[in-house]
């Protein structure tokens, strides 16, 4: 099997160094019979490359347009899964998106027309936030992508926070990932209002044959961002920050807050928490590391919990101190 496989890309090699090879030829090159020729081409064909063949003289074997790459043997949910996650790596990973973004193109070269129009549903409808990683059925992905492209209702049952499951109905308008996560940005009809719900929360997801007219949409990555830091908390805190907002995004993930521009220079940050302790811990090592003062707007009692972190960090510094002068 591993040198029928190892002469079959020798042959798709050799098409690709001359535009026409007659039989002959490749026989003398490969070295192999007639028959066995023959059966290679066929294998070729199968896998989905154009090889023609046209007898007489003048003519030969020559591959045809779409073929130029070596042979793609993913099934279809598999090269879905693999766009989706080049997708996350040229707009999520700097390090790599050039790559990505190569590597998309030569995948869009030789997949079949319906397969590209699946991976363009997806890119259409999908919005990325810093940070995000493929966690997702890519089936519930391709249902909700063609739901927002077509303008048609989803429906699918839904398992809330609290543990709460509902059936919903929904127009969805937008796939956004972060964090480890996948959110849908849809219009609840029956609450009248645009709602955020988590992909591996959903079950039964379909797509149905109702269509809608589109409404003024918010920004998808803003709603989502602020429905993620915000749910659920006992407490909703402010804080200024003299650092610009990129950086600030950069330091400070967006589950722990949502930075937006003051002025250049100026950045607040608004963010949800439980635990205030905690919430104070990681802001102040965050203006720690951007060289940035923290002026807490609100409420107070982020004020007292950051004072309290400092002043075990001073306390604790201090001990290490004596320790070492004593030794």
């Amino acid at each position: 099997m591993a040198e029928t496989t190892e002469r079959v890309l020798r042959l798709l090699g050799l098409f690709e160094t001359r535009s026409v090879w007659t039989g002959p030829e490749l026989t003398e090159v490969l070295g192999v019979t007639t028959r066995t020729l023959r059966r290679d081409v066929e294998r070729l064909r199968d896998l989905g490359y154009p090889v023609a063949a046209t007898p007489g003289v003048g003519g030969g074997y020559r591959l045809g347009s779409g073929g130029r790459m070596p042979p793609l043997l993913l099934e279809e949910d598999e090269v879905v899964a693999v766009a989706v996650a080049l997708r996350v790596g040229a707009q999520g990973i700097s390090a790599i998106g050039e790559p990505a973004v190569r590597a998309l193109t030569k995948l869009d070269q030789v997949m079949p027309p319906r397969l590209r129009g699946e991976v363009a549903a997806i890119a259409d409808a999908t919005a990325l936030l810093p940070g995000a990683t493929d966690d997702v059925d890519t089936g519930v992905l391709v249902v909700l992508a063609h739901a927002i492209r077509d303008r048609v209702r989803a429906r699918f049952g839904y398992t809330g926070r609290t543990g709460e499951a509902s059936e919903r109905d929904v127009e969805p308008y937008r796939l956004v990932a972060t964090g480890r996560r996948w959110y849908l940005l849809a219009w609840d009809g029956r609450r009248e209002d645009w709602r955020t719900f988590r992909l591996d929360r959903m079950a039964g997801v379909r797509a149905s044959t109702f269509r809608f007219t589109p409404r003024p949409a918010p920004d998808a990555v803003e709603h989502v961002r602020r429905a993620v830091t915000r749910a659920g908390y006992a407490h909703r805190v402010r804080v200024r920050l003299t650092a610009e907002v990129d950086a600030v995004r950069r330091r400070v993930p967006a589950a722990y807050g949502v930075a937006t521009e003051v002025r250049p220079g100026i950045t607040d940050v608004e963010s949800h928490a439980d635990d205030l302790a905690d919430l104070a811990r990681h802001l102040t090592l965050a203006a720690f590391d951007l060289g940035a003062t923290l002026e807490v707007l609100d409420p107070p009692e982020l004020a007292d919990a950051i004072d309290d972190f400092t002043a075990r960090l001073a306390a604790t510094h201090g001990t290490e101190m004596a320790q070492a002068e004593g030794g």
